[in-house]
């Protein structure tokens, strides 16, 4: 009987096929086996693998699962987690991975729509905020001069969730390679659609990689906002959060190999956290400048530009206080907040390797 580790399950599918192959092939040469033609030869050892392969794949599934689920029995995980087993094989609770794709919309109690229970549970987890079940169905929109003055942002898990979608697709539409055919590995796709949305320039901006991600309606249904306006504009900023993920030149582009980079399955995006005075904000969090709202999310403080009524404001405290604000230079003013959180991290980090 043949041993297979279950530590890797490539590898395990990889052994798999080497045992049924060189099993096919043995008796393929057993002289007390007839001698048949090339081509019976080739069906022979097609039904076998088709039949056995399938089988011993199962099997080591069903190995692993039950493992797990022996390690996992006595351990009980929060709503939004689940148990997984470690690579010592101890016990540890997780976010949930993906949640089942069922519809029933809920509204958190920070008044963002959620897909299901479960999608709510596992932003709570991702952002480590504490998030409830504020009722059932899309949250109202709240026509107040609060909600108002709330910017539309791209969270890191609106970012993360999108991108998990089109990973997803793009893995629906690899095929491995048969026999007597090649198939099309990961990269091989990502080519293909870096081909078809580039307009000649090798690289993929804003409103072109827009176009490759609203190629499958599935994967652009954003619905955290009661009005489809916001959705839209939501799906447009976790666009340019996926480009800034893995924009290595700051360009705003991405070349073909930052463009695989950035929807590597493997590659974990990590959590920025905004800066401010001194103290750092996880995202999600929120702070007032005059009467202007500013959001941390994906890192950058994103702010509403209200001119406001109470009070005015100038960029130099010593100018007029008659001035108000334009639009331009409230822009600036955000762009002082952001610049200052990048000194802030700048150094942190030269601390760090001193």
């Amino acid at each position: 009987m043949v041993t297979i580790k279950h530590s890797d399950r490539r590898q395990v599918h990889h052994q798999l096929l080497n045992v049924f192959v060189e099993e096919v092939q043995r008796k393929g040469s057993d002289p007390e086996i007839p001698e048949r033609s090339s081509f019976q030869q080739k069906v022979q050892m097609l039904r076998s693998v088709a039949v056995l392969l399938p089988l011993a794949v199962a099997l080591c599934n069903a190995q692993e699962l039950q493992s797990k689920s022996k390690v996992c029995a006595n351990v009980f995980c929060g709503a939004g987690r689940e148990c997984a087993v470690n690579e010592k094989g101890e016990p540890s609770c997780l976010c949930i991975e993906s949640c089942k794709p069922h519809k029933r919309s809920v509204c958190g109690s920070n008044g963002k729509t959620y897909r299901n229970h479960c999608e709510l549970h596992r932003d709570a987890c991702l952002t480590g905020l504490k998030i409830q079940v504020a009722h059932d169905g899309h949250c109202q929109e709240k026509k107040t001069e609060q909600a108002a003055a709330s910017p539309v942002v791209c969270y890191s898990a609106d970012r993360n969730e999108l991108r998990s979608r089109v990973i997803q697709w793009l893995q629906t539409e690899v095929v491995p390679d048969g026999w007597f055919v090649k198939g099309s590995n990961f990269s091989n796709i990502l080519l293909k659609y870096f081909k078809s949305y580039d307009n000649g320039d090798s690289q993929l901006d804003s409103a072109e990689l827009l176009k490759f991600i609203q190629h499958n309606d599935s994967v652009v249904e954003m619905q955290s906002y009661a009005d489809q306006e916001s959705n839209r504009l939501l799906r447009s900023l976790c666009v340019d959060a996926l480009i800034e993920l893995s924009d290595e030149n700051a360009d705003w582009k991405l070349s073909f190999d930052e463009f695989l980079n950035c929807l590597k399955p493997g590659f974990n995006p990590p959590e920025k956290k905004c800066a401010l005075e001194d103290e750092t904000y996880e995202d999600g969090a929120e702070t007032q400048v005059e009467c202007n709202r500013c959001v941390c999310a994906c890192g950058n403080w994103v702010c509403t530009a209200m001119i406001c009524a109470d009070k005015t404001a100038t960029l130099d405290e010593s100018a007029d206080d008659g001035v108000e604000m334009t639009e331009e230079e409230w822009n600036l003013r955000v762009a002082e907040l952001n610049k200052h959180q990048e000194t802030v991290e700048k150094m942190k980090a030269s601390t760090k390797e001193a």
